[in-house]
């Protein structure tokens, strides 16, 4: 089986004559070994499968334009207080009419907790493939699952990238069901991001002009997925995308960088760096929640439809 094979820096997949994409995706996604499995067998070409077309490709000539914008940081600190949660949720406000996005800090998740769920994360990923492929799964109803792209056997270019999910929709996870290496801290973590979603809640609520409990009563951030991306080193990082642009479907997806960086949001027309902050979450107004906002036709807030575009982080999405 040939995983190594392209023709120059021009190859598109498709292109050549004879080439057999779902065959090589199939032998492929059969390894269980993901993008990482590549990395470890040495190869030095990006297969074909995962080549993006020149037009998907960021252009080198064109710096995201950081001197003039910068994603809004909102400050959580004293929210519980009448007066600085007045100002919050107006920032919050102001942000999500202009941007879709925002970074939070002092939101209340401790450092620990965030270092050590990107350090638990990258373990799942760096151990042995043995030990990682029992999880392996492309079954939609598999609570705890490993794969590599999830829609790899119907895209036309796949993200070089491999992920892990928990599925909280249904309610809490037994964490036995939960991979050894990284059980005890994506629990508690969880803990954290939940407290930090019914704080967002309320606080989202208000800056629409609503009751504080809006948004919990009509369910609108009920449930929860957990999705953890992981990017290896690529050798040739100018041919694919961690992540192609777009649209969370959610209500909203909370953010957590490792210190690569890589994010970038649309705004204006430019794709803007999100550079990484320590201890710092993005918050990323999704589709569901514009949804929302524009059936209540007596708000006139109108929050943005966002982008995002991904190169090499790892992230964590609600």
């Amino acid at each position: 089986m040939d995983l190594t094979s392209s023709v120059g820096n021009k190859l598109v997949p498709g292109d050549e004559l004879g080439y057999d994409r779902a065959k090589e995706v199939k032998e492929f996604d059969e390894t269980k070994a993901g993008v990482k499995g590549l990395v470890d067998s040495g190869v030095t070409k990006v297969p074909r499968f995962l080549i993006h077309p020149p037009e998907s490709l960021p252009n080198p000539m064109l710096s995201p334009a950081t001197t003039h914008f910068q994603v809004p940081v909102i400050d959580l600190q004293g929210f519980e207080q009448s007066f600085q949660r007045m100002e919050i949720a107006d920032q919050i406000r102001k942000a999500s009419e202009t941007w879709g996005f925002f970074q939070m800090i002092n939101h209340g998740i401790p450092v620990s907790v965030i270092d050590n769920m990107l350090e638990a994360v990258r373990q799942f990923h760096e151990q042995p493939k043995e030990k990682k492929m029992e999880w392996y799964s492309r079954d939609q109803k598999q609570r705890v699952k490993y794969y590599c792209n999830g829609d790899l056997l119907v895209s036309k270019a796949a993200n070089w990238r491999d992920s892990i999910a928990f599925d909280f929709r249904d309610g809490p996870l037994n964490p036995a069901a939960l991979p050894l290496v990284c059980r005890e801290v994506v629990s508690g973590y969880m803990k954290h991001v939940i407290e930090l979603r019914k704080a967002l809640s309320e606080l989202l609520s208000e800056a629409l002009g609503l009751n504080t409990d809006h948004l919990e009563n009509i369910e609108c951030m009920k449930t929860e997925t957990l999705v953890c991306h992981y990017y290896p080193a690529c050798p040739e990082p100018d041919l694919t995308l961690g992540t192609t642009k777009h649209s969370d479907p959610a209500s909203l997806t909370i953010l957590l960088q490792d210190s690569i960086g890589g994010l970038q949001v649309l705004h204006q027309n430019h794709w803007i760096d999100v550079p990484p902050v320590h201890g710092a979450l993005v918050a990323n107004i999704g589709d569901f929640m514009q949804v929302k906002v524009l059936a209540l036709s007596t708000l006139h807030i109108l929050l943005v439809q966002s982008f995002i575009q991904l190169s090499k982080w790892d992230a964590f999405e609600l």
